[in-house]
């Protein structure tokens, strides 16, 4: 059977794409040369939401698989289309600087003919939120931020926030991170009671003593997060069992067993980072751009964004794990069945 000739044109869908440009200060009859940029920088902005919502999708496929292993060959997968998102993302806030050659003179001239529509719009935005885990209940302003959609949009977000997400993936494949509780190495196995657990009972030690005096309440946090003793612990989505076996892992990501699941932990904190860098590089356009006025979403412009930009870290968990670390010259020594299998000849 002979494969029909596929032409550039017709493969891309230029027509479609090229002519989906249609300025509201043409059809008002108003000089606002830069609408087209703008145009043109929103629709690339969502083309590559559409990819990296492609790339989320097939690794919460992967999560979702019967069983990912530390050393399976698939999570080197997970790791590259994380890899491939935060370099979207580098792009998305790049592409700010092409926005930023309009003035606010320039935007002006069409400001008005847009209202009420908004970047806040932005479906797919609010659903790449949700699915790497940003709960409804941690969002800065719970119900304006879907008060702008079409009932249809709402639906959408909602059901991807009702869907597991990223963050809850990985909290569970956290907490099966073998070797902590394997009797052969331990000689018994301490799940009931994890304060008790040789390992962290000395890493607890270690870090203690590794406090200066005016840190001396971290050891709360420690234990709150590490144990899951005291009221810290309240409202966090990272359960004590995963915050241990992912602090484990940064500490001894030097170990070949350990180096991919670091490089994902590390990537998903970069992604947060990326994010939080695209929303502070918009909210900074905005404020030069509008100033105090209020955004064509009717929103309060540059202060909502801030107010976003500082809530919506979606791996924070993690993050602050980097306030428990000693450094490499203090880490506990492994036994030697445990470096063996942390090893190449694991």
């Amino acid at each position: 059977m002979s494969q029909k000739e596929v032409y550039y044109k017709d493969y891309l869908q230029l027509d479609k794409i090229l002519n989906a440009q249609a300025l509201e200060s043409d059809a008002a009859g108003v000089d606002a040369h830069d609408e087209m940029l703008f145009i043109v920088i929103h629709q690339a902005y969502e083309l590559w939401f559409k990819q990296v919502l492609f790339e989320v999708d097939s690794i919460l496929d992967i999560f979702n698989s019967p069983k990912l292993e530390d050393n399976d060959p698939t999570l080197q997968t997970v790791v590259h289309r994380c890899n491939r998102i935060n370099t979207i993302l580098k792009v998305l806030v790049e592409q700010m600087n092409i926005m930023e050659t309009m003035t606010s003179l320039d935007f002006l001239d069409f400001r008005d003919l847009l209202r009420p529509a908004s970047g806040f719009q932005s479906v797919q935005w609010k659903e790449l939120e949700a699915k790497l885990g940003l709960a409804f209940e941690a969002r800065h302003g719970k119900h304006y931020y879907t008060s702008q959609l079409r009932p249809e949009d709402v639906d959408q977000v909602k059901q991807n926030e009702r869907a597991t997400s990223l963050l809850e993936y990985l909290n569970v494949w956290l907490e099966r991170m073998p070797f902590m509780h394997d009797a052969t190495i331990w000689g018994e196995a301490f799940e009931s009671n994890p304060t008790d657990h040789p390992f962290w009972k000395s890493y607890r030690d270690v870090y203690t003593g590794s406090l200066l005096e005016i840190e001396s309440a971290n050891i709360e946090q420690f234990d709150s997060v590490m144990f899951g003793i005291g009221e810290q612990n309240k409202g966090r989505r990272l359960s004590p069992k995963a915050c241990r076996a992912a602090l484990f892992i940064t500490l001894y990501q030097g170990y070949p067993m350990l180096q991919q699941p670091y490089q994902l932990l590390d990537a998903l904190l970069e992604t947060d980072t990326l994010m939080a860098t695209w929303r502070s590089r918009h909210m900074n356009m905005v404020g030069r751009m509008i100033g105090t006025r209020v955004g064509t979403g009717n929103s309060s412009g540059r202060g909502y964004l801030k107010a976003a930009m500082d809530k919506h870290y979606v791996f924070q968990e993690l993050a602050q794990l980097n306030g428990l670390l000693v450094r490499r010259g203090a880490l506990p020594e492994l036994p030697d069945a445990l470096r063996a299998r942390l090893g190449f000849g694991g």
